[in-house]
């Protein structure tokens, strides 16, 4: 019982850093950083943890570009939206699971099979 609840507390105080870090970041990354997180974040399926581990990379890069002195949009590019697609693009979406059951629906009930 105690491991499922080290393992929340230390998932929290991970958490609690990477928030730290983003907050040190310059203006423009921190005003890019927080927007990107708002438009990722609804596509996040399953448990969430790719998308968390893609926030945390994304922070890296972030921090990177900004001690290089690089303005944010060189590091994105001008399409930020495309750039948070791109970012996504392997984790577990909502819209995966939706196409799954859609499919899996249809394909039970016209063949009889959940494939």
């Amino acid at each position: 019982m105690l491991n499922p609840i080290r393992s929340i507390r230390a998932s929290k105080a991970e958490y609690r850093r990477q928030a730290a870090r983003a907050a040190a970041l310059p203006e423009d990354y921190r005003f890019v950083y927080d927007k990107m997180l708002g438009y990722i974040w609804p596509f996040a399926g399953g448990t969430g943890l790719d998308m968390l581990q893609t926030q945390y990379d994304l922070l890296d890069l972030f921090e990177a570009g900004a001690a290089a002195g690089r303005p944010v949009l060189a590091v994105t590019g001008e399409d930020v939206a495309a750039f948070c697609d791109a970012l996504i693009r392997d984790n577990t979406l909502w819209p995966d699971r939706f196409r799954r059951r859609l499919n899996r629906r249809v394909n039970k009930r016209l063949w009889g099979t959940a494939e």
